[in-house]
């Protein structure tokens, strides 16, 4: 009971008041980041069965979670090593250990500007020493607002989660965001389970983003074939550890992958993806033994720059059996594409149209 009321009162002390959903002001079109200065990097830190992602843009920095309590080290040295000196933002995006468990060694050991945590509580000897390492810096915890657009460098991130007030599930308060440099985007979504997905998909916001963090490491509770279907990510990254106590990543959540360039920490160790505002290249720390990751670095062009002469009018999706037209900005990788001279001929060979550039 004691440990309880102690708990209830560092809450107090470390929120600041703040509602988690702003609908009746809210733009259904996610800002895009329209200056572009540089490169963005966004790090998924190998933290075993955890989340850790470092995002810097220019002098700007966001960590999202730090894995659990014995990789609060490993996620410092970490961004000393990439000359991390302060963070701008900090995002716990709920009270599970695997997530703010590191999080009290990173906040002692950065200058630390803003904390954006759900306005949830949780008993456990972790939470606790988060929130008084975020006390004893003399910080607050910032309730997230959906639709609230903040700027990180030259890119910007949109808060889409969490939209209720309270949930059965702690993994339902994962504060989610979507994150825009130039013409790329990243969809974190923490530990959010399909009935948090649904509440996204709700809002009417524009989901659609080329990475997705697989939600959950993988498991079969979230990651629902509407919420899929709307980021229609072309990467997809899932922090997970090796032969995971849960079975991550489940059987069904890979099937609905199969389309998808797909990078594990548990194979590939951190993978790092940076973004000129145009193209995506990846970079992994191992090779990793599965059959559909890269294992070297990779370019992923988000442009289109094929001409009719030399490849075709059309390019379908040999995994989809979509075909688009070539100035479509949601074309498929390279290596799932095949060109066609003429719609007729790629409806012979079996592929549709895709909805959107062959209206």
């Amino acid at each position: 009971m004691k440990k309880t009321l102690f708990v209830m009162l560092l809450l107090v002390f470390v929120f600041l008041t703040g509602c988690t959903t702003n609908s009746s002001s809210l733009n259904t079109e996610t800002k895009k980041a329209t200056v572009v200065n540089g490169t963005m990097k966004v790090h998924f830190i190998d933290v075993g069965q955890g989340d850790a992602i470092l995002i810097q843009q220019g002098e700007s920095t966001m960590l999202i979670d730090a894995g659990d309590n014995q990789y609060g080290e490993t996620v410092v040295n970490y961004l000393k090593d990439q000359g991390v000196q302060t963070l701008d933002y900090v995002i716990g995006t709920h009270p599970h250990a695997d997530h703010i468990g590191g999080l009290d060694v990173v906040i002692n050991n950065f200058e630390v500007k803003k904390i954006i945590m759900p306005k949830v509580g949780h008993t456990t000897k972790t939470y606790e020493d988060l929130l008084l390492a975020i006390k004893n810096k003399g910080l607050k915890i910032t309730t997230p607002v959906v639709g609230e657009t903040n700027d990180l460098g030259d890119s910007q991130f949109t808060i889409i989660g969490p939209n209720a007030e309270s949930y059965n599930s702690l993994n339902d308060y994962s504060v989610a965001i979507k994150l825009a440099y130039g013409n790329t985007s990243f969809v974190f979504t923490g530990d959010a389970e399909e009935n948090a997905e649904k509440e996204m998909l709700a809002l009417g916001i524009d989901l659609k983003a080329d990475v997705l963090k697989i939600p959950h490491h993988g498991s079969s509770s979230s990651l629902s074939d509407a919420f899929l279907k709307a980021v229609a990510p072309k990467i997809g990254v899932i922090q997970l550890g090796a032969d995971n106590d849960y079975g991550h990543p489940h059987e069904e959540t890979m099937a609905k992958l199969a389309g998808v360039e797909l990078y594990r920490t548990d194979n590939n160790g951190t993978v790092v993806i940076e973004s000129d505002g145009t193209n995506l290249s990846v970079k992994t720390q191992k090779a990793g033994n599965d059959t559909s990751t890269a294992n070297t670095q990779k370019v992923v062009q988000q442009e289109n720059t094929a001409t009719t002469a030399d490849t075709g009018s059309y390019i379908g999706n040999i995994n989809s059996h979509v075909y688009h037209t070539v100035t479509c900005s949601s074309l498929p990788l390279e290596k799932n594409r095949v060109y066609f001279d003429t719609e007729e001929e790629a409806i012979a060979a079996g592929y549709r149209p895709h909805e959107e550039c062959n209206k």
